[in-house]
């Protein structure tokens, strides 16, 4: 499960719980021990390219802009 922060970057969730703490070294959360799934990991680090790139063409965007 994915979901936003306050300040707009994605963020993991447990699929079982809803938690967002995982042990990073076991892909497990901390909450139930449930599984992180390789899809999962994948839709995450989509997200936060999609999110960089947002950010990126942000600053883009002010730069060409005169003050």
């Amino acid at each position: 499960m994915i979901f936003h922060n306050p300040s707009g970057a994605p963020e993991l969730a447990c699929d079982e719980c809803g938690c967002r703490w995982f042990d990073r070294m076991t892909n497990t959360c901390y909450e139930c021990s449930a599984a992180v799934s390789e899809e999962s990991l994948a839709a995450y680090h989509r997200a936060l390219e999609a999110f960089q790139a947002q950010r990126t063409a942000e600053k883009a965007e002010k730069a060409e802009r005169p003050a």
